[in-house]
């Protein structure tokens, strides 16, 4: 698939691949990696309440259903006492953001830098920047009490996934997440039990670590039993 980028052509494709383009000469690089640990566990860790992630596409406009849901949901918790984290983007996570901080509630964007798609929205009253999605995944996963994945691309499938394999290995306590709009999840969750579940490759056990939700008194009701302020 060819890719397609600035007309001016001021991006530079070479240093699109930041894994691929280390060098035995670019351990200096390892410092940037670590200052970005610092900077997320300096700021993040100040956080007085906890915080609820919310996970979503990019591409979804604010005339979309789940854009707007998505400001009603983090609005209802913003006014529960719960701080909202996002990617710090535009489309669900703008809708987040834009919730969180309207009920003045934290409202914490931790946008990723890319050369097309995502630039930061103007809602995040706590944002951070971020060059390596893996530090910023780790960040969204240490300072979150709870998932809340509404639809999205390969994005949200990966921040998702990571947090499923950590519990299901028990490399971090668990705690809710929560797959909003049935119709969206609804395949890939019957998909894993026909295919993943039944050939024996997860346990039973494995499908209660998630749950399906439609409506937002439902969702702002399951946070405020399993998450304690």
């Amino acid at each position: 698939m060819k890719m397609t980028f600035p007309a001016n052509g001021s991006f530079d494709e070479r240093q699109q691949y930041s894994l691929d383009n280390f060098k035995a000469g670019d351990s200096w690089r390892l410092f940037r990696i670590m200052s970005e640990f610092v900077d997320g566990f300096d700021t993040l860790s100040s956080i007085p309440r906890p915080a609820v992630s919310i996970f979503g596409s990019a591409r979804t406009t604010s005339e979309d259903h789940f854009y707007k849901l998505a400001v009603r949901i983090a609005e209802d918790l913003a006014l529960a006492g719960y701080a909202i984290i996002t990617g710090g983007g535009p489309g669900i996570m703008q809708a987040a953001n834009k919730g969180a901080s309207a009920k003045n509630g934290i409202s914490i964007g931790l946008n990723i830098n890319l050369p097309y798609e995502q630039e930061p929205n103007p809602y995040a009253n706590l944002p951070l920047d971020f060059k390596y999605f893996f530090v910023r995944k780790v960040m969204f996963i240490k300072y979150a009490m709870a998932f809340i994945c509404m639809p999205g691309g390969f994005g949200t499938l990966d921040e998702l996934f990571e947090a499923l394999t950590l519990m299901q290995t028990k490399r971090i306590k668990g705690f809710p997440i929560i797959l909003v709009g049935r119709d969206f999840w609804g395949g890939l969750v019957e998909w894993i039990k026909k295919t993943m579940l039944d050939q024996g490759n997860i346990d039973d056990d494995d499908m209660l670590i998630f749950s399906i939700m439609d409506e937002p008194e439902e969702i702002i009701t399951y946070i405020k039993k399993t998450v304690v302020l």
